[in-house]
């Protein structure tokens, strides 16, 4: 039984997406790392710029391989990139349950790491310099307790009276980790919807994957048997 050369070339295109967009991630995420400007508050709060970077280099790699095993034929390869797409469709699902039944433990994680630096006038320059530019972006004070993490507080956190988040003393009420948890909140509409992208594009490589994996299959048991 000969290969389908419809499913063939389909995969060997689908590989060539995967690769594409894996290294658009890569690029973008790192990008979005080196635009922090080495932060060391935003490194510490939102390390999945790192794991975005380590799942871009994987989806290049996967790419690589399914068209390897497409265009070669190559039944060692599909099932192998069959394997890690199941897996990684495993732990996406597994990712997704988890972040939507504890989203309120994601935010206490986020507060634990934040905590350490406190209290703030113990921490390095660097660190206090960082907060600083934070601060006047996010418009807020402190990390987790507001203004009462400083001592004293610095002009960073002054606020106009006409600001809704300006308390009496004139600087920012709100902390910082209420902040990035907000940005957070706002963007996992996009994340999610991203995520269910690649889940389908993970069950199409897949099923493609196995009905070459079984065509060659029968396509080699057909040659032995006229041999």
């Amino acid at each position: 039984m000969a290969v389908n050369k419809c499913i063939k070339y389909l995969l060997f295109f689908f590989n060539l997406l995967f690769w594409i967009s894996g290294c658009i991630i890569l690029g973008v995420s790192i990008y979005l790392k080196v635009s922090k400007d080495g932060n060391v508050i935003t490194d510490e709060s939102l390390p999945g710029i790192d794991l975005m970077i380590a799942i871009g280099v994987i989806i290049m790699v996967l790419g690589f391989l399914g068209c390897c095993g497409a265009i070669r034929e190559n039944r060692c390869m599909l099932l192998l990139f069959f394997i890690s797409l199941l897996i990684i469709f495993i732990l996406l699902l597994a990712a997704g349950i988890l972040g939507a039944v504890e989203e309120k433990k994601v935010k206490d994680w986020v507060k634990e790491r934040l905590q350490k630096f406190t209290p703030l006038s113990s921490q390095p320059a660097n660190v206090r310099e960082d907060l600083e530019k934070l601060q006047t972006e996010l418009k807020c004070c402190g990390l987790v307790n507001g203004p009462a993490d400083w001592q004293p507080v610095p002009n960073s956190c002054r606020c106009n009276a006409t600001d809704t988040d300006c308390n009496g003393n004139g600087v920012y009420s709100t902390p910082c980790s209420t902040r990035i948890i907000s940005l957070m909140e706002q963007h996992m509409e996009v994340v999610i919807g991203i995520a269910f992208a690649i889940a389908i594009l993970l069950i199409f490589g897949m099923v493609f994957a196995m009905i070459l994996y079984c065509q060659i299959g029968r396509k080699g048991e057909g040659t032995t048997t006229n041999a």
